[in-house]
């Protein structure tokens, strides 16, 4: 709120000092604007005596300088008196205000119509170059604020910049931000702009604008799309409505980079920490990787003796920890399979094949299981070709077959092939299990998870989540359908191949 000084006398009451020192200012124009009348005046009838017209002249010359300088009203003032003293000292009868010849109040009011229109054009003239000066200012101030918050340091909060830079800019006193997404206040000098919160809070959530004109406070919505994202307050801000409209258009970009550079520096982080985790489990993989050679070159070599060499319960316990180098060599296979995949160090190495061609092949690798397990395959040759990596989609295939393998009755059979879809070739695998709930489905793809009920089945958890991440490199899909007791299908599209490949 402006200083408040009190006027003297028993009715005194309070007046803003600005008031008061711009009716100073303006008085002291009047009467510098009468002084020039006085003085040329003076000149034209004492000094150098000239004849009515040339002091006529003079005066008009007078006004347009006081309306160039000054303003409207000075200049009305100045063009009143001028015509007062112009018709006293030059127009006979000399040293009266009356006109012996009628033709000199032609004259006489014609004078005072000419300088009230000059005065009016000069101010008017004034005041657009003004407004244009402002406007100027005002458009050389947003680009000086565009590109302070274009290079501005995005490892700062952005919010903070945007306060610091839009007082620099247009050198206000006090500036506030309020970001609607954080619920966050940022502002400059926060003693400038007491109790301002609630009108912040309300414009964001209202979208409505407060001014108030004694205190020079301007709190206004800030929009993006429509849509209010926050709210800017200004203490001392006196810029045009399209100057204010581009200042709150710069503000709301300014936010919004903040959110894109906050989701992307999220973004950023979460890719590192994905990639370190996998680098660390590659590499203790690969550690893991020589002893169990050598433990399963040993088990293998003792195993292979004759029998009188080693006795049953040495056989056995042999062959136990046989069992269990073949499992954690699978576990960290498929734990280096996943790191790869997961960093990104896998490429596709895609080419034209059958869907029966790498069913029958993830069938051949998975020989050594499914012997003694009824396998129905349905895949004929006139399916489609597909394009893909077929060592990577065999992996896939085998994983699926793996699982079916440990959820099914040892008696129930297994189905396994494909089927045309839309424009995309369906490879599938069926099991007769005790099926997946409709709440757990979406995990089993989740590395690590094995179902809430199955926990003591062998297995690394880590099966169809590679076999998830595969397809979707492919730029395809793999699901599961099923029902609590009624078994499990779990199907996914590869794409076929183009026609100028398979030619």
């Amino acid at each position: 709120m402006a200083s408040l000084v009190s006027s003297a006398g028993p009715d005194s009451h309070l007046i803003p000092r600005s008031i008061l020192r711009k009716s100073t200012h303006l008085t002291g124009r009047i009467l510098i604007a009468l002084g020039l009348i006085a003085t040329v005046t003076f000149i034209c009838f004492r000094v150098i005596p000239v004849n009515a017209t040339t002091a006529g002249f003079f005066y008009l010359v007078a006004i347009l300088t006081i309306a160039t300088a000054g303003g409207l009203v000075e200049s009305t003032i100045a063009s009143v008196v001028a015509m007062l003293c112009f018709n006293y000292f030059f127009f006979p009868p000399i040293g009266t205000f009356t006109v012996a010849d009628p033709q000199n109040w032609v004259a006489l009011f014609a004078f005072l119509a000419t300088s009230l229109t000059a005065s009016q054009l000069s101010a008017r003239a004034k005041r657009r170059t003004k407004e244009v000066l402002e406007r100027q200012r005002e458009m050389e101030r947003l680009y000086s604020l565009s590109r302070a918050l274009l290079l501005a340091d995005t490892t700062r909060s952005m919010a903070k910049e945007i306060v610091q830079q839009v007082a620099q800019a247009f050198e206000l006193p006090a500036v506030a931000l309020y970001d609607r997404n954080s619920g966050q206040m940022y502002r400059t000098e926060a003693e400038d702009m007491p109790d301002v919160e609630a009108k912040m809070h309300d414009a964001s959530i209202r979208s409505t604008l407060f001014r108030d004109e004694k205190s020079g406070l301007v709190v206004t919505p800030v929009r993006l799309g429509g849509q209010p994202i926050g709210s800017l307050a200004m203490r001392g801000a006196s810029l045009s409505d399209p100057a204010l409209q581009s200042l709150l258009n710069l503000v709301a970009i300014g936010l919004e980079r903040a959110l894109s550079q906050e989701a992307v520096n999220r973004a950023e982080v979460a890719r590192r920490s994905e990639e370190l985790k996998s680098t660390l489990l590659d590499a203790i993989a690969h550690e893991f990787k020589t002893p169990l050679t050598s433990i399963k070159a040993v088990t293998t070599d003792l195993l292979s003796a004759p029998p009188e060499e080693l006795q049953q319960h040495q056989r056995e316990l042999i062959g136990i920890a046989d069992e269990g180098a073949d499992r954690l060599s699978k576990l960290v296979t498929e734990a280096i399979q996943l790191a790869r995949i997961e960093g990104g160090q896998f490429r596709l190495n895609q080419e034209v094949y059958f869907p029966s061609s790498l069913i029958s092949a993830a069938l051949r690798q998975m020989k050594a299981l499914t012997d003694g397990r009824e396998i129905d395959v349905s895949a004929t040759d006139d399916l489609p070709l597909v394009w893909v990596d077929a060592e990577l989609i065999q992996m896939v295939i085998a994983h699926l077959i793996d699982n079916a393998l440990k959820y099914s009755p040892p008696v129930s059979a297994i189905s396994v092939g494909a089927r045309t879809g839309e424009n995309k070739v369906i490879i599938y695998v069926i099991d007769r299990g005790p099926g997946i709930t409709e709440d757990e489905q979406p995990r089993i793809f989740e590395k690590f998870y094995r179902g809430s009920k199955e926990q003591s089945l062998k297995g690394t958890g880590m099966g169809l989540a590679i076999a998830r991440e595969i397809i979707r490199a492919h730029g395809e899909e793999l699901w599961v359908t099923s029902r609590p007791g009624e078994g499990s299908e779990f199907c996914f599209s590869l794409p076929i191949a183009p026609r100028s490949s398979a030619q």
